[in-house]
C-alpha cells in the first residue's frame, strides 16, 4: 500500500498547497450565491413549510460545491499530468489500478469535505440551519463527493486538452448541478420539469443531503441513497476499466 499512500498524500498536498484557489475561492463563490439568491428570492420561492428560503439554500449550495470541487480535483490533476507528461511516473510505479483509482477519488473527497466544512463554518454564523439527521447528510456528502471524483477521473482519462475538460465541466457538470434543485424545490416546478429533474442523478444527492438538515425531502431518502450508490458503482466500474486498459494514458 506504499504506492497508494504516496499518491494519496501527493494529491492532497497538490490542492492544499494552493488552498486559496482550491478551498477559499469556492467558499467565497458559494457565499456570493447565498447572498444574491437569498436577497432576490426570499419569500418568492415555495420551499418546505416552516423553512426560510435562505436556510433552504445552504445545504444545496454546500452539496453543489462538494460536487464541483470533487470533480475538479481528480479531473484537473489527471489532465495536467497527461499534458505535462509526468503521468508516466505514476503508470510506472508499482501501484494497482484500484489503488490509483482510490487515491484520486479519496483526494477528491478530502477536498470536497474541506470546502463543505469551510462553507458551513462560515454560513452558520449568519444563517440558522438545523441538522436533524446528520448521518444521512454525511452519507450523501461522502457518496456524492466520491461519485463526482470518479466522474472527474473519467473525464480526465478521456480529455487530452484543457479545452476538452472544460467542455465536459461546462456542458455536463455545471448544468447537472444547477438543475438539481439547489435553488428550488422541484415541487414548485410543473410536472414535466419534475420528471426531467428525476432523470438528473445530482438531484438525488442534493435532495438527500438536504434531508439530513431539515428531515424533509422531495424524494424518499432511502431510494435516493440507493440511486446515488448505484451511480457511483457504475461510474467507478467504467473508470476502472478505462484505467486498466490504458485508454489515452499510454499513447
Amino acid at each position: 500500500m506504499t504506492g497508494f499512500r504516496t499518491l494519496l498524500v501527493k494529491e492532497v498536498l497538490r490542492f492544499w498547497k494552493v488552498s486559496v484557489q482550491t478551498v477559499a475561492a469556492p467558499v467565497l463563490t458559494a457565499l456570493l450565491y447565498l447572498v444574491i439568491f437569498a436577497q432576490a428570492l426570499e419569500g418568492r420561492v415555495q420551499v418546505y413549510d416552516g423553512v426560510r428560503y435562505v436556510s433552504f439554500l445552504v445545504p444545496g449550495l454546500v452539496m453543489m460545491s462538494v460536487l464541483q470541487n470533487a470533480f475538479a480535483n481528480s479531473s484537473s490533476s489527471l489532465t495536467q499530468s497527461k499534458i505535462t507528461g509526468n503521468i508516466v511516473f505514476v503508470l510506472l510505479a508499482p501501484i494497482s489500478t484500484l489503488e490509483l483509482f482510490g487515491a484520486y477519488v479519496l483526494a477528491s473527497v478530502a477536498r470536497a469535505l474541506v470546502v463543505a466544512a469551510g462553507m458551513l463554518a462560515t454560513t452558520l454564523w449568519f444563517v440558522e440551519v438545523p441538522l436533524r439527521a446528520p448521518l444521512w447528510a454525511l452519507a450523501f456528502g461522502l457518496l456524492g463527493a466520491a461519485l463526482a471524483g470518479a466522474l472527474g477521473l473519467l473525464a480526465g482519462v478521456c480529455s487530452e486538452k484543457i479545452d476538452q475538460l472544460a467542455a465536459f465541466q461546462n456542458f455536463v457538470i455545471m448544468p447537472l448541478t444547477f438543475l438539481s434543485g439547489v435553488f428550488y424545490s422541484i415541487h414548485s416546478l410543473p410536472p414535466a420539469w419534475q420528471a426531467v429533474s428525476h432523470a438528473n442523478p445530482f438531484f438525488y444527492m442534493v435532495d438527500g443531503f438536504r434531508y439530513g438538515f431539515f428531515g424533509v425531502s422531495d424524494f424518499p431518502p432511502g431510494a435516493s441513497l440507493a440511486i446515488v450508490a448505484a451511480s457511483l458503482l457504475a461510474v467507478s466500474a467504467v473508470s476502472l476499466w478505462l484505467l486498466k486498459s490504458g485508454y489515452k494514458l499510454r499513447t
